[in-house]
């Protein structure tokens, strides 16, 4: 059986979210405690207040297990000393209801919010991101911050249900993984391309770095200043215990603005033959403005035609192709609530009220690329 929904624990941590958001301090992910500064409260809190550091996200499942790391005792203690405490779980999308009531139960235990952290082996799965956020909202209420941690190249994963996890009743927040050393590239680009896929979501956007695999303090510097660039309103950071000293002092360093530097403002484009969650966010939305199409995450015949119908009404380049002007057009709208079902239409009918349709074909799709190779915070030992 789920567990019991959370009113009175939701609701003060909600009114804590809304009071001051967590999201918007200093942030540093802890994965195991014991192997951050040996677990001791008073050393991370000392080190945190030394590095400018005003919230932790600490893990506190792992699929369906929830970690004993993440107690009351814990989160009473952080928030003595001035500290924000973000619960933080690993999710598989095996058993989305169980892993919701472990999401759940890092509420009761006073997190400020709950970030998902879903990669790889959520690619495919809309059901079960489906049932694993609405049991979670069942239980923490419509307006406990949410926050989706995920792999930042959307066009690299057409399978991933980021529609979900963004969508109606998903999370209110997104904090990419933009692991530039990892992912090969600059500081420059990681934020070009995450911000030209995610940003059509209509999430806020709080960069995740990394501290990990030795990035150079300049670049960790320039994170920062990019973040502010792009209008976000702090940073976080993977992750405590693999952080060297330098990697420290340069998430503490005075960073000013960059003076030669603009943020990109440029959007993903898809038209015909585009596959993809992203075809899928396109489709919700041009349903919402009256168009009766596949949602099926294909850009075909339909989706041609009711786009180039889109751009005549509003004034729009007929060429077919979703792109800035388009986008900015069509997310007006608002997305179309779906619920995802093995079988069932694929076309939806008429705009308003929840639909009832086919998994969208696209969710079979591999990822093209895995941007960041392995899994980030899966598993590992409970303290």
């Amino acid at each position: 059986m789920g567990a019991s929904p959370l009113p009175v624990q939701a609701a003060r941590a909600t009114a804590r979210a809304a009071a001051v958001n967590p999201l918007t301090a200093r942030g540093m992910w802890i994965w195991n405690l014991s192997a951050s500064s040996g677990g001791s409260v008073r050393l991370i809190v000392s080190w945190a207040r030394e590095h400018g550091v005003g919230t932790l996200f600490v893990k506190a499942g792992d699929g369906s297990s929830l970690w004993s790391q993440f107690s009351p005792g814990l989160v009473a203690a952080l928030h003595a000393n001035g500290l924000r405490v973000c619960a933080w779980q690993y999710v598989y999308g095996n058993y989305p209801v169980a892993e919701a009531d472990v999401g759940a139960a890092a509420v009761r235990a006073g997190a400020d919010c709950l970030a998902i952290d879903a990669e790889t082996e959520y690619q495919g799965k809309y059901i079960s991101a489906q049932t694993y956020l609405s049991q979670l909202r069942r239980l923490v209420g419509s307006g406990y911050p949410l926050v989706l941690a995920g792999l930042p190249y959307v066009d690299y994963h057409p399978g991933f249900p980021y529609s979900v996890f963004l969508g109606p009743g998903g999370a209110q927040y997104n904090a990419p993984q933009m692991y530039w050393v990892d992912i090969g590239t600059s500081v420059d680009r990681v934020y070009t391309h995450t911000y030209a896929y995610n940003r059509l979501f209509g999430r806020r956007i709080f960069p995740l770095g990394q501290v990990y695999n030795h990035p150079a303090p300049g670049q960790i510097i320039r994170f920062r200043q990019e973040s502010r660039s792009y209008s976000a309103p702090n940073v976080s950071w993977w992750d405590w215990q693999e952080a060297s000293p330098s990697a420290w002092r340069a998430v503490a360093l005075p960073a000013g603005p960059i003076t030669d530097f603009a943020a990109s403002t440029a959007l993903a484009v898809i038209g015909p033959r585009a596959k993809g969650d992203l075809v899928v966010w396109a489709q919700q939305h041009l349903v919402n403005a009256g168009y009766a199409i596949p949602v099926d995450g294909d850009f075909r015949a339909e989706t041609l035609a009711a786009v180039t119908a889109f751009q005549a009404a509003h004034g729009l380049t007929i060429d077919g192709l979703v792109g800035p002007a388009t986008w900015q057009a069509l997310l007006r709208y608002g997305a179309a609530r779906i619920t995802w079902t093995r079988a069932g239409a694929t076309v939806a009918r008429a705009a308003g009220g929840a639909l009832v349709l086919r998994v969208p074909k696209s969710a079979s799709l591999p990822a093209t690329r895995d941007e960041i190779p392995g899994s980030h915070g899966a598993g590992g030992q409970p303290r």
